[in-house]
């Protein structure tokens, strides 16, 4: 199985393809820096378009095909609207959400030769928005969103879930000021227990598909 993962160099991407490889699989990874495995790569910032839509198609190449894309890279910027420069906050939303839609339209043709599976990474935050977060909150929302009509658009051909995890132990927080880390006790998810329920979402029978799935710790404070 070949699974190309967005963000594969680290937190859940990595762990992702941790699980795929322990499932005899084969991980293709996107990431703008390179990732801490022998597995086949493909250097892009997914804020640019062409150049995220290159690399998926010169991963799929490589490997004779497509099984399945989980789109896991994702960042952030908080902070006040008025505060957060302009350009973090688009580029938050051109990461997050168009180059989310800039993979699966490169992966598209590949998936729908084998009827394989889409995995969109979404967030708690894309369904409940909290202060400070406009830029990551708009984009996780608009992953949602282009994950469902995605679903409708292609039933039959390609199987489509949206992920909503819930706060993660990753490095996702790491460099933020401190009111915008996690308390120390905070309860947060391992990334490796989250890409098991992505792994889950790929083992499905042909016409049986996950179509959302929330995996949050269960005393997740953004949940429900």
């Amino acid at each position: 199985m070949n699974v190309l993962i967005t963000g594969g160099s680290s937190g859940l991407g990595a762990a992702t393809v941790d699980a795929v490889l322990a499932e005899g699989g084969t991980p293709l990874v996107v990431d703008r820096a390179a990732p801490p495995f022998d597995v086949p790569y493909a250097l892009a910032d997914l804020a640019d378009t062409p150049s995220a839509e290159s690399a998926v198609r010169e991963l799929a190449e490589q490997a004779g095909g497509l099984d399945a894309v989980f789109t896991a890279a994702g960042i952030d910027s908080p902070g006040a609207l008025d505060t957060v420069p302009a350009k973090e906050w688009e580029r938050v939303v051109q990461v997050n959400l168009l180059g989310t839609a800039a993979v699966v339209r490169a992966a598209l043709p590949y998936l729908e030769r084998r009827g394989g599976t889409v995995v969109t990474c979404g967030s708690t935050l894309g369904l409940r928005s909290v202060s400070d977060a406009t830029a990551y909150c708009a984009s996780k929302a608009g992953v949602a969103a282009f994950t469902r009509a995605l679903a409708a658009e292609t039933a039959g051909r390609v199987g489509v879930t949206l992920l909503v995890p819930g706060g993660m132990d990753t490095a996702f927080f790491d460099g933020r000021d401190e009111q915008y880390k996690p308390p120390p006790d905070a309860k947060l998810n391992r990334p490796e227990h989250v890409a098991a329920s992505v792994l889950h979402a790929l083992r499905t029978p042909p016409g049986c598909e996950v179509r959302e799935l929330v995996v949050c710790h269960s005393e997740e404070g953004s949940w429900p």
